[in-house]
């Protein structure tokens, strides 16, 4: 028997449904950091099953830094305007529009960076590391490419909120709690003097 206690704590920690943090306690035998990861698990499952419908509604949100001198504005789609009203898809939008204009993401994700730009950052960082075995320098190259899209790519970016979830993990969240398909679709940032 898992305690109510237990249950709230869980809720708050990860905002899913009572039954399912019942149901991920349960399977964890009472351990809360385990719960969470088996919520993750669900929320990821819940949204590979979503990941073929259609989203044709939604909403553009803006955000303007204090001082206004930066503003971004990202487009989020849904599958109803019933999800695109609620304060869950709202909060989302608001925290990706404030993600873009904190981090400077120059691409949503991976598949988005050009193959030229990838071959001249990976020439650069061999270039960097010549004195290496090549096998060495080639597993090198491949974690400085995951830095790189940690940092210009929106969906791998560290949530400035908490840096242990990544803004795709973040998509998932809401995806698992709204039940509907929901995907960035595009973004711009604006900062002032900037070309």
């Amino acid at each position: 028997m898992v305690s109510k206690d237990l249950i709230v704590e869980l809720r708050h920690k990860t905002g899913a449904g009572m039954m399912d943090c019942k149901e991920a306690l349960t399977e964890s035998k009472g351990d809360v950091e385990k719960a969470v990861e088996v919520l993750r698990k669900k929320g990821i499952q819940v949204a590979q099953k979503k990941s073929s419908r259609t989203t044709k509604d939604g909403a553009v949100v803006s955000y303007i830094h204090p001082g206004s001198k930066i503003g971004v504005m990202v487009e989020v789609l849904c599958e109803t305007d019933f999800v695109a009203k609620t304060d869950e898809f709202k909060n989302f939008g608001k925290e990706v529009a404030m993600q873009i204009a904190a981090q400077r993401p120059l691409y949503l994700k991976k598949e988005d960076v050009p193959a030229d730009v990838l071959e001249k950052e990976r020439h650069i960082m061999l270039a960097i590391l010549a004195d290496k075995p090549k096998n060495v320098a080639d597993k090198i190259v491949e974690g400085k490419l995951d830095k790189f899209y940690k940092e210009f790519c929106l969906l791998e970016q560290p949530f400035i909120k908490d840096d242990k979830v990544a803004i795709k993990d973040l998509l998932t969240q809401v995806i698992a709690k709204t039940g509907e398909k929901i995907e960035i679709k595009k973004f711009v940032r604006y900062q002032l003097g900037e070309e």
